[in-house]
């Protein structure tokens, strides 16, 4: 079955860095090229209805310090992911409610990516 939405394609400048930051928040790629097969777009789901695609960056496009880019997982495993990445999240204590009723945590990928991980206030236990 084809189930409609819309995936971000993200560009990258270290695809290998970039597809193992995500593998920890859970998404991973199924099928990998043949041998001699060029590997510059990557296709990662998480098993739960997430998926992103990750491409390689053209050359001079992803500037240190001034990534546009951001993506938000959204998941009821906020905390069992923010202790994957204790002392890396933006906000250093790891997740917290936060005013227009998200309970979240943020971190930046090997690109400077926002990533924001979060739920609604009102579906915590």
């Amino acid at each position: 079955m084809f189930a409609h939405g819309l995936v971000a394609i993200l560009p990258c400048n270290d695809l290998d860095a970039s597809e193992a930051f995500y593998n920890r928040l859970g998404f991973s790629r199924g099928e990998r090229p043949a041998d001699g097969e060029e590997d510059t777009y990557r296709i990662l789901s998480d098993g739960k209805g997430g998926a992103l695609h990750l491409t390689d960056a053209v050359e001079g496009w992803l500037v240190p310090g001034r990534n546009p880019f951001g993506l938000y997982l959204y998941t009821v495993e906020v905390d069992q992911l923010a202790a994957r990445f204790v002392g890396e999240t933006v906000e250093r204590h790891g997740p917290e409610d936060k005013p227009w009723g998200m309970y979240e945590f943020s971190l930046s990928d090997p690109d400077q990516t926002l990533v924001r991980v979060g739920c609604p206030i009102r579906l915590r236990a």
